[in-house]
């Protein structure tokens, strides 16, 4: 499987592009920004069909790029059933801290243990609240997207609406740590002194868990 991790826009969102090089089918996840740059890596990567956009959870800061790479693309937009209205109806003074649009209405909704195929991969979708009502991470063996989640030494924030610390903590230790310890995490903001790390060393080292 292809896995890019890339910064993208003004607040160290990391985006993700997955293909099957196999079939040259993909997904985007979390096109915060660029939606261009995304696109030509999708293109160099041999990535000729987007099948869908992932946000991990409702925020704007994850969703900018949604409406331009579903007009483009075609690809669907999915995200957790518990964050679906929130996703293409934030504040307007949201967008304008984040100098982006709405998302379009998400296309699919998806919930904890459901499988999101593209070409001959798939993604386990694990749902984690706690940063989001609906906040998800999608696992394939061997690596873990984790959204604002769990960060590299850190966690998801909890003051927004919807958050909860107590919540976020019990999924990151009864849905997170439970996976290999050597399972990669791909966070979703560029916080750490990293841009990745993996579930044994969150264990060992996250301040936030332990």
């Amino acid at each position: 499987m292809l896995i890019e991790q890339l910064e993208v826009g003004n607040f160290a969102v990391f985006s993700y592009i997955l293909g099957c090089r196999e079939t040259g089918e993909g997904i985007v996840v979390d096109p915060a920004a660029e939606v261009n740059r995304i696109l030509k890596i999708c293109e160099s990567q041999k990535i000729t069909k987007i099948k869908y956009i992932i946000n991990t959870h409702c925020h704007a800061d994850h969703a900018g790029g949604n409406r331009k790479l579903k007009e483009t693309t075609g690809a669907e937009i999915v995200i957790h059933q518990d964050d679906a209205e929130r996703l293409a109806n934030p504040a307007d003074f949201i967008l304008q801290i984040f100098n982006c649009e709405a998302s379009p209405p998400p296309d699919k909704i998806v919930q904890e243990g459901e499988r999101i195929a593209f070409g001959k991969e798939h993604l386990k979708v694990i749902h984690t609240p706690g940063h989001t009502p609906g906040g998800i991470c999608l696992y394939t063996p061997g690596y873990v997207i984790t959204g604002d989640t769990l960060f590299v030494g850190a966690v998801g924030r909890t003051d927004l609406p919807g958050g909860s610390t107590r919540i976020l903590i019990h999924s990151i230790q009864t849905k997170l740590l439970t996976l290999p310890e050597d399972t990669i995490v791909l966070p979703g903001h560029n916080y750490g002194h990293s841009p990745r790390s993996t579930i044994g060393q969150e264990k060992q080292f996250n301040p936030f868990i332990n």
